[in-house]
């Protein structure tokens, strides 16, 4: 104690929330929350264990401004709301329990949790904002009708969401894409008006073209943001259920993400993290940064700077 003040928190004795943030408060402005299922995947399990490992690696990010868009996330008054009690082997009533947490919330930030998670999560934020915009980053589309006969996989979320109307296609962008994929439903995805990036396609055309692309595509209407870590390549990422070669390098996420201001977010998802398959925690460290990035941009738009 000092003057009868607690020590300030480091980053080895911060709580367990992100961002050492307060815990269970639903009128927050931003929620985060947890989503740890893992039994919509066709490889690797351990997703399930995703948000626990990405609160940890955030204790790396609470101590000063983001240092290029000069925003302190902390300012905008967030509430970490835990985990939601997700039924183990249940796909479906785990989305279930998923949708009713997230509803009604003003704006989410979720932590997976294998990718099927999205849908749910997607599902609850339609509900105030009708259909929505996706900006996803992936080394999949995730637009199989099923996989391997499950049509809750993590494979199919975007699939249902433009089936159901919950996603516009012609104001969505999947960027990093670089998975195997059958030609017909590559070419269906992109017959709804899906914008489809490759991960060559973001190498060669660099950050900048890539920015400038996704807001054109987004516009100015409600646009919800789809991170699965495996996006990045595995030398960045090797933590994640489904890894893919060749795939995005961090800086240039960064670089596309702090680019995006003016883009009106309403609610987003990190998934796929497994820290079973990370090391020196690389994997949950991006997947916080991501997140951290998406609320110093947030700040900018509210004005709350600091």
């Amino acid at each position: 104690m000092t003057d009868g003040m607690p020590y300030e928190l480091s980053t080895f004795s911060s709580g367990h929330t992100f961002l050492d943030t307060p815990a269970g408060d639903r009128s927050a402005r931003i929620s985060i929350l947890g989503a740890p299922m893992d039994w919509a995947t066709t490889n690797r399990a351990g997703a399930r264990d995703g948000p626990h490992a990405v609160r940890r690696a955030s204790r790396l990010l609470i101590d000063g401004d983001h240092p290029v868009l000069g925003t302190n996330p902390m300012a905008l008054g967030l509430s970490d709301l835990g985990d939601v009690p997700v039924m183990i082997g249940d796909i479906a009533e785990s989305h279930r329990r998923i949708e009713e947490t997230a509803t009604g919330l003003s704006h989410v930030c979720a932590i997976g949790g294998d990718h099927s998670v999205s849908l749910p999560l997607i599902r609850a934020a339609s509900k105030t904002h009708g259909s929505l915009g996706l900006i996803h980053f992936d080394a999949h589309t995730d637009t199989w009708p099923e996989n391997f006969g499950q049509t809750l996989a993590h494979g199919t979320p975007f699939f249902h969401a433009i089936e159901d109307g919950l996603i516009d296609p012609t104001r969505s962008i999947q960027i990093g894409i670089r998975a195997p994929m059958e030609g017909d439903l590559f070419a269906k995805a992109e017959a709804t008006g899906l914008k489809i990036l490759s991960a060559d396609d973001v190498h060669e055309m660099g950050p900048q073209a890539v920015t400038k692309m996704i807001k054109e595509v987004a516009g100015d209407s409600p646009s919800y943001l789809s991170f699965d870590v495996d996006a990045l390549d595995p030398a960045f990422a090797p933590g994640t259920g489904t890894p893919e070669m060749g795939g995005l390098f961090s800086w240039q996420v960064r670089k596309i993400l702090t680019g995006l201001s003016g883009v009106q977010f309403i609610g987003m998802d990190v998934v796929e993290v497994a820290p079973a398959y990370d090391h020196s925690e690389i994997t949950s460290l991006a997947a916080a940064t991501v997140i951290w990035d998406y609320l110093a941009l947030l700040a900018i738009r509210t004005g709350d700077a600091s």
